[in-house]
């Protein structure tokens, strides 16, 4: 594990090279070692492309560079920031068990869609019929409750219900989505291939979590670090949402 002195004395070279900039956030490094953000996967898994992202091998564990993770994460934040105060939509993506809460809990804190569960295929490149589906939703979560389907026979409601609940677990983070987003952020870039390879076809901007053995060049902001422990994943996803609500907030003034 790379030492707190180690990782100390990277902070006052960060502090030093980005005294003069006003406008880069600057992000606790002893946080981040303390979150495990620096554990990267075992050296003999990793994308060569993450090499300039990648501090040393300790003990056959490879170990983010965390000024580096620490600058991205601030450029990420402060490019998020942008779209956000001009009004553009982001979807949190993160449908692994760690990341799955997470994820939920912050993108509702910041006022955004999430997908938490599976991707939908077909989200972004079948935007039409997805809509659709996600009105149906809106329709039954709505409906069920006040009795708009209580001349359906009891059968009839009950498939409804559990029709509902398989739309719920689906759509239910999109229900505020008007049209495709003009961005995405992921957690586990290999994880969630459909949601990358579907993003790239609309020229949809994506951020993204990556670990060691992730390809950055499907992304357009990195922000590398450990995508598999919960310390790491809250970390991260909670400075983003952070950036995606401070843009909102002033979108709205």
């Amino acid at each position: 594990m790379a030492s707190k002195k180690a990782v100390s004395a990277k902070t006052d070279d960060v502090k030093t090279s980005e005294k003069n900039s006003q406008e880069q956030t600057q992000f606790d490094l002893l946080e981040m070692l303390e979150a495990g953000v620096h554990f990267g996967h075992q050296a003999k898994r990793w994308h060569p492309k993450m090499a300039p992202y990648i501090w040393q091998n300790r003990d056959g564990v490879h170990i983010f560079d965390l000024i580096k993770t620490s600058n991205l994460l601030a450029q990420a934040c402060e490019a998020v920031k942008k779209e956000m105060q001009e009004g553009k939509t982001i979807v949190f993506v993160g449908t692994k068990r760690q990341a799955s809460d997470i994820v939920k809990t912050h993108a509702q804190r910041a006022g955004v869609g999430y997908i938490t569960t599976r991707w939908p295929g077909g989200t972004i490149t079948n935007w039409e019929q997805m809509k659709k589906r996600i009105e149906r939703y809106k329709t039954l979560k709505e409906g069920l409750p006040k009795g708009e389907f209580k001349h359906y026979t009891k059968k009839e409601r009950v498939i409804l219900e559990k029709e509902m609940l398989r739309l719920e677990r689906m759509f239910g983070g999109l229900t505020d989505l008007k049209n495709i987003p003009d961005s995405l952020f992921i957690i586990d870039t290999l994880r969630e291939k459909t949601a990358i390879r579907e993003a790239k076809t609309k020229n949809i901007k994506i951020y993204a979590i990556l670990d060691s053995n992730a390809d950055p060049s499907l992304v357009d902001y990195v922000i590398p670090g450990n995508d598999d422990a919960k310390k790491s994943i809250e970390f991260l996803v909670t400075k983003f949402a952070d950036a995606v609500l401070e843009g909102r907030q002033l979108a709205q003034k």
